[in-house]
């Protein structure tokens, strides 16, 4: 029991130290690169909405 307590606190102090690294490399956008980022997302999400959205109207169209 105690030796899986401790595998465990050995691999949660890993994973923090995993996220420690990302956060000290990460950096902050700056606007132009934040504007670009959120251009893509939002173009992402209407794709993905219009397909729902075909994919709804052709189920209510032929299934109904």
């Amino acid at each position: 029991m105690l030796s899986l307590l401790s595998e465990l606190f050995k691999k949660v102090k890993e994973m923090l130290a995993s996220y420690k690294r990302v956060l000290i490399i990460a950096r902050k956008p700056d606007k132009e690169e934040f504007v670009k980022t959120a251009k893509i997302c939002f173009i992402g999400m209407g794709i993905v909405g219009l397909i729902g959205f075909i994919i709804y109207a052709i189920s209510i169209l032929f299934l109904a």
